[in-house]
């Protein structure tokens, strides 16, 4: 079958292209892009007045799935991915039991989804930080990226031993930094383990990309090793460049995440760390949970919001209608760039790549409204916002 997607603005950073085109597909797969001539399709998708581009590319998310599935699971956490834009997503670790060896990565890939589903594998057995998993063996039981999302490693050796055998497997690290010893709202607990795993990561020599960071001081300590040419790549969130810390104020125990929100100064250097590239790519560490857990008191209920439908509109009104990025930085930032860090083919429209592809209107205002949502989760901040960059369609190669 043959689509055409007529008269779009098509962005596309990975190639180098913005202009207004048309976006062939084929079988599943981006057969020419721009000049489109000559060619009998099955169906025309009119994109005039809209931009297309690839699908979203989340590399940081939680599905629940196994163990927790009254919070969402691969199926309604897949349908609401693909509601926000996203055609790929990468699954933390951290279920129950957690992915720690190759027959649950294998497992939960059998799962069908409406989105491209990757798995990341705990970097420890059972996430205590202790005994190293059998990276290879995860890496081939198709495991895109190692964590322990949710607890750092506190063990140095383990560690450094980890960072060296991921290097050796070409597989990432995605990296949560706390320090357990200090108050989780003063930003050095994040900015303490940052450091400390630098240092780490500087002796060994290899690669880590740490997650979801929220702190003015981290933005300048993995820019400045940036600079010292450590390689260190990193992610944010869309609550850390739209929320400070008053936000717990209003929404309760819906702004309350992992890492805390914090001030407007470090919402500010969040902001100038994705205009400078110091900050690498957007991930939306959606974290659902069940209405009940969420409604007791804030110091029992769990971190953490849902991310996936609103992580695009935050993006275009908190960045780009802000003038703090274009809308071409943005969609790097949300598709090539964590494409390219996980090594998946994803995150272009090149010919041959995937079908993957998001169309969305820049202008378009909505209002968010967690009742339409597609996941099973509501807990957000963000219900009753009114956002820009409604998406309009989305094409996905994983839909058959």
């Amino acid at each position: 079958m043959r689509t055409l997607i007529k008269g779009g603005r098509i962005i596309d950073p990975s190639a180098g292209i913005d202009e207004i085109g048309d976006v062939l597909v084929e079988n599943g797969l981006i057969v020419a892009t721009v000049k489109v001539n000559n060619f009998t399709v099955d169906e025309i998708i009119d994109a005039g007045n809209k931009i297309v581009c690839a699908g979203l590319v989340d590399m940081h998310c939680h599905m629940r799935e196994p163990g927790q599935t009254h919070k969402e699971d691969i199926a309604t956490g897949s349908k609401a991915a693909f509601r926000g834009g996203f055609t790929s997503v990468v699954a933390m670790p951290n279920t129950i039991p957690p992915v720690d060896n190759p027959d649950i990565i294998k497992d939960i890939l059998k799962i069908p989804s409406t989105v491209n589903l990757y798995q990341a594998g705990a970097i420890t057995r059972g996430q205590e930080g202790m005994i190293i998993t059998d990276i290879a063996a995860l890496k081939s039981a198709g495991a895109v990226a190692i964590s322990d999302d949710g607890v750092p490693v506190e063990n140095e050796e383990v560690l450094y031993q980890a960072l060296i055998t991921a290097q050796k497997q070409g597989i990432p690290v995605i990296y949560h930094s706390e320090c357990l010893s200090v108050d989780g709202a003063d930003a050095k607990a994040e900015w303490g383990d940052v450091e400390r795993v630098l240092s780490i990561a500087r002796r060994a020599d290899a690669p880590i990309h740490i997650t979801h960071i929220s702190s003015e001081t981290t933005v300048e300590i993995i820019r400045q090793a940036k600079l010292c040419g450590l390689k260190v790549t990193c992610d944010t969130c869309p609550h850390y460049f739209s929320l400070t810390r008053d936000a717990v104020k209003e929404y309760g125990t819906n702004a309350k995440m992992n890492p805390p929100l914090k001030d407007i100064a470090d919402v500010n250097a969040i902001i100038g760390g994705l205009k400078d590239g110091t900050i690498d790519a957007i991930s939306t560490d959606h974290a659902p949970h069940a209405v009940y857990e969420k409604n007791q008191d804030f110091e029992k209920a769990p971190n953490g919001i849902v991310g996936f439908e609103t992580a695009l509109g935050l993006g275009i009104t908190k960045l780009v209608k802000a003038k703090h990025l274009t809308v071409n930085q943005l969609i790097q930032k949300m598709t090539y760039n964590p494409a390219r860090l996980l090594g998946i083919n994803a995150g272009t429209l090149k010919i041959g790549a995937p079908a993957d592809i998001l169309i969305f209107d820049l202008d378009k205002e909505y209002e968010v409204d967690v009742n339409s949502f597609a996941g099973k989760a509501r807990n957000t901040p963000f219900n009753s916002w009114k956002l820009y960059g409604k998406v309009e369609k989305v094409i996905c190669s994983n839909l058959k």
